[in-house]
């Protein structure tokens, strides 16, 4: 994990920052992050992101939040690519299973599938890198939530509905770790 220049990422920031009031918007954010060969981030990866980072809550990233921001995409970008065996530029099937078994997950072939056609925009059966970072993230957190009803760490948990709900659509994407 080969930390950035400051000098570059004030540079970087101030070319992202379009309006130049001092903060960068999700729609901002959204135009300097790609996926290669042109394609724009997700909004939903977007969305996330922001919401990771912006640790005043007040919806844009300022300068310290975006060096944080910054050093989160290149670790990920590292990842991505360390698991993109075939030089793609997207996760396979059977790469992202490996990627997942490696962060701990040990799940089955069939929820495999059901990742893929979740996270695959393109219908390609492959994950972008903006996509992949939106289904570990995802992961984590919806595993986080788990892990806090799961009281006697058996794999179990009983919940209502309305707890369920709770846990799948008030997951604040605190974590920033992978």
């Amino acid at each position: 994990m080969a930390r950035v220049d400051k000098e570059f990422l004030k540079n970087m920031f101030s070319r992202i920052d379009k309006d130049k009031n001092g903060s960068i918007s999700a729609d901002e954010l959204q135009q300097a992050l790609g996926n290669g060969a042109w394609t724009a981030f997700n909004p939903e990866t977007i969305r996330l992101m922001i919401g990771m980072f912006d640790t005043d809550g007040n919806g844009v990233i300022d300068f310290n939040e975006f060096a944080a921001l910054w050093q989160y995409v290149s670790d990920w970008q590292n990842t991505f690519r360390s698991f993109d065996l075939d030089n793609s530029g997207t996760i396979d099937r059977n790469e992202l299973k490996a990627a997942l078994q490696s962060f701990g997950f040990n799940l089955s072939e069939r929820f495999y599938g059901i990742l893929i056609r979740k996270f695959d925009r393109s219908g390609s059966g492959d994950i972008r890198f903006d996509d992949f970072i939106q289904c570990c993230v995802v992961l984590k957190t919806l595993t986080n939530a788990f892990k806090y009803h799961d009281r006697n760490l058996n794999g179990w948990i009983t919940v209502t509905y309305e707890q369920f709900l709770t846990m799948v659509f008030n997951c604040k994407m605190k974590t920033v770790e992978k």
